[in-house]
């Protein structure tokens, strides 16, 4: 008698789970019409979410979030299965080695050290393991192109840092920053919209660069402004629309002041946090 999902193991029923939902007798339909690309942007989508409910704290929902992302997994294996290329078990036995190869300060001989030269060991590892793949050898070979623009840049910054193609300190970055909002202003003066893209591009890349200098996960770093934006201009909402009013009725000196307050409530409850 073929056992039925509901009298497996959780991994091995989410697997017999996708494998039904991907059966051409009786599976479904949508499962059924995805492919790699059409379930990529899901499993981009996804892996947001669990960001976000760790961002905002929501630890009740993170362990929803994380299945969610690893139906996506099961999801790109079974398909791959189907195709003949690998299988889930091939997955898990794949990071199982590179765990095991990139960390031999643990199920190694390697002496443990401190986390910055085990870093760079890691990034060593990952260079050599790079050459004996046919990924390429160039120093910037294999970022994916689908990061998040400023996530890659600080990889793109990191990668030529490795050579030596880096600035000594973050004051000569913030230099750069300075120049660079100067050449913005120029772009501006000339009027030409493509200029002036291409200087705020300039901008942030360098921005980028001095939060790396500096040990700031600029993606992370922007996660948190926008949510603190977020909060504040919800103060703004929630005051105006106590009086009956919306952001539109209220002057811009108005919601800057209630902007203020928002602000300082927030450095009062850090305060006597």
């Amino acid at each position: 008698m073929t056992a039925q999902p509901e009298d497996l193991a959780p991994i091995a029923r989410l697997l017999a789970i996708m494998a039904k939902l991907r059966d051409p007798d009786g599976g479904c339909p949508w499962d059924l019409e995805q492919d790699f690309k059409s379930v990529a942007p899901y499993t981009i989508e996804e892996a947001y979410e669990v960001a976000d409910a760790i961002e905002r704290g929501r630890y009740a929902e993170l362990k929803d979030e994380l299945g969610d992302l690893l139906l996506q997994v099961v999801f790109h294996a079974q398909m791959a299965s189907e195709a003949g290329l690998f299988g889930f078990d091939d997955v898990c036995s794949a990071i199982n080695d590179k765990m095991i190869r990139r960390h031999p300060h643990v199920f190694g001989d390697a002496a443990t050290r401190d986390s910055d030269t085990q870093t760079a060991e890691w990034e060593a590892i990952k260079a050599s393991e790079r050459k004996s793949s046919n990924k390429g050898d160039g120093v910037l070979d294999d970022l994916p192109v689908a990061l998040p623009a400023l996530k890659r840049a600080q990889k793109l910054q990191k990668r030529a840092a490795r050579v030596g193609f880096d600035w000594p300190d973050a004051e000569r970055v913030l230099e750069k920053v300075d120049e660079e909002i100067g050449e913005v202003r120029e772009a501006i003066a000339s009027g030409n919209s493509s200029h002036i893209a291409e200087e705020i591009g300039d901008l942030m890349f360098v921005c980028t660069n001095l939060g790396r200098k500096l040990k700031v996960d600029v993606e992370a770093a922007t996660r948190s402004a926008n949510a603190k934006f977020e909060r504040r201009f919800r103060h703004i909402e929630a005051v105006l629309q106590a009086q009956g009013r919306r952001p539109e009725d209220a002057s811009l000196d108005e919601m800057e002041a209630l902007w203020v307050e928002a602000k300082n409530r927030e450095k009062a409850k850090a305060a006597t946090a």
